[in-house]
């Protein structure tokens, strides 16, 4: 199984770690070849010693015949993407992590209610590519490790086709998190709140970036 991670930043490398963890072959993408090339060069280097992690670093075209493709850029740049990739991203699931915040306030989005950054990425992306909303309500610091106080990370994944949302399930279980279906993807308003609510809190509650959402039985 592959994953084809777009982009080169902190949450790229967390789900690029989470994806070796689970045995799954990882290719890096960015618009900078060097970065993605920086990108995979750290993620061999952290590999056990008997491990031989299968990841490579591309240019931003190589997107096809991956089984998911994960938009780790921020909400603007993720729905250009969807756009500009058009059928070469056919076969494969497109995973939007994005929290459409004002970044420059953490006090606001900066997508009208009544929508979601993830339905309108999938009203970009060409017919039949499935959009599945997920990881946006974790942060790369305990992503990369994929537990907080002894517990996996939860990931809420919601999507409208229930094969692609298992999917991501299968890779989230994979490496060693806990997916928990929360259905169509219009349920991506809620968790793009869930996510803004999370960022807005931790200075204010002094969380440092190193908290996450859990829900317990």
């Amino acid at each position: 199984m592959t994953v084809t991670i777009v982009g080169a930043g902190r949450m790229a490398r967390s789900i690029a770690t989470r994806a070796l963890a689970g045995e799954y072959a990882v290719r890096v993408v960015d618009r900078s070849p060097r970065k993605a090339a920086d990108l995979a060069d750290q993620l061999r280097s952290a590999a056990p010693a008997d491990a031989v992690p299968d990841v490579r670093g591309s240019d931003a075209l190589a997107v096809e015949g991956a089984d998911l493709v994960v938009l780790a850029v921020p909400y603007p740049a993720g729905l250009a993407i969807a756009a500009e990739y058009g059928s070469a991203l056919a076969g494969s699931v497109l995973v939007d992590i994005s929290n459409p915040v004002d970044f420059a306030t953490l006090d606001g989005m900066a997508v009208p209610a009544g929508t979601s950054a993830a339905e309108r990425i999938a009203a970009e992306a060409a017919p039949g590519v499935p959009v599945v909303k997920a990881f946006n309500t974790c942060f790369a610091g305990p992503l990369l490790g994929g537990r907080v106080a002894g517990l996996p990370l939860d990931v809420l994944i919601a999507g409208d086709d229930a094969g692609a949302r298992q999917r991501v399930a299968a890779f989230a279980a994979a490496g060693g998190l806990n997916p928990l279906d929360v259905g169509p993807l219009r349920r991506a308003r809620e968790l793009e709140a869930l996510g803004f609510l999370h960022m807005a809190s931790q200075e204010r509650l002094g969380l440092n970036w190193s908290s996450a959402v859990k829900f317990l039985t």
